[in-house]
């Protein structure tokens, strides 16, 4: 099982982590130079993580284990309104990614009121296509447990919603709860408010590592990261993409940010070194992300083998 890893220190000698990851059978995600800093985003073989942590040690810098990495996640505000979205909207986005995720953050068409909230089936099946979905939403109880359940009953990814006060009991259809994260019309800096980020964050790792154990019990039939170092190989406009992360990985799969009408026979195409293509292992499938393609890997139930 890859474990996933993020490594902060700096840029001397940093190419000696990437070298042993890869010398382990691990993957290097996303590589951030921050001027004489670096933040590696990485996945990492259990049973060698001692390694990576005495090499850590010895250029003194830090490893974390960071569930989010490898993940993909949308943040979801009831309308565009500067009331629902601007601060803790975006911070809580902005936190997410600091955490590895990538993430998407959108405004609803219809979210707007207690009784008349909704949201399309577009935005449902936009929802659908991350691991997780993370609803912003407000400031009273009778509202968050009686009335905004109906964005998100529907949805099939796990949905984690944030309000203000703190509830006895996780509202309808939600599969947690963090409070202290309402409507804010500031930037969240408050010590209270950080704290709140960090239980977010550590409740959304926890039921990604969930998902990952119950994947686990039926593998892919190849790892995502896997996915991504073929296309890079056989696909060079992939890396020419202008798009952040032209390849988003998910727990089952990727988002590819190349148009779908013209790239969709050559991803089905890739060979791998072990025999099967692209197309016999996974499904390649329109995007709700403008033109890009979605990517689910199929499991080894359905395949009968593990690459």
């Amino acid at each position: 099982m890859l474990e996933p890893i993020m490594y902060e220190g700096g840029v001397f000698k940093h190419n000696l982590v990437i070298e042993l990851i890869e010398d382990l059978g691990g993957y290097v995600l996303q590589t951030n130079y921050m001027q004489t800093e670096v933040m590696i985003q990485m996945l990492c073989p259990h049973e060698d993580v001692s390694m990576l942590e005495d090499l850590a040690k010895e250029l003194r810098a830090k490893i974390t284990r960071a569930p989010l990495t490898g993940t993909d996640i949308i943040v979801i505000a009831p309308t565009l309104a500067y009331h629902h979205l601007p601060h803790h909207s975006c911070d809580v986005a902005e936190y997410m990614r600091r955490q590895g995720a990538n993430t998407t953050l959108i405004g609803l068409a219809r979210g707007v009121g207690r009784r008349i909230a909704q949201i399309s089936s577009k935005e449902r099946a936009l929802a659908d296509e991350h691991d997780l979905a993370l609803f912003t939403l407000g400031n009273f109880e009778n509202c968050l447990m009686k009335e905004k359940y109906v964005l998100y009953k529907d949805i099939e990814v796990p949905c984690v919603i944030t309000g203000t006060p703190e509830l006895s009991t996780t509202p309808a259809y939600a599969k947690a709860y963090v409070g202290h994260l309402g409507r804010i019309a500031h930037r969240l800096r408050n010590e209270g408010e950080i704290g709140a980020l960090d239980k977010l964050a550590e409740v959304v790792g926890t039921i990604l590592d969930e998902q990952r154990l119950e994947i686990s019990k039926d593998p892919l039939t190849t790892h995502p990261a896997r996915l991504m170092k073929e296309i890079k190989e056989h696909i060079p406009e992939i890396n020419k993409s202008l798009s952040p992360a032209p390849i988003t990985l998910q727990l089952m799969g990727a988002r590819v940010k190349l148009p779908y009408s013209q790239y969709k026979e050559a991803i089905e195409n890739i060979e791998f070194e072990e025999g099967p293509k692209l197309g016999e292992i996974a499904r390649v499938l329109p995007s709700g992300v403008r033109d890009y393609m979605l990517i689910r890997i199929l499991p080894k139930s359905v395949t009968g083998f593990v690459i």
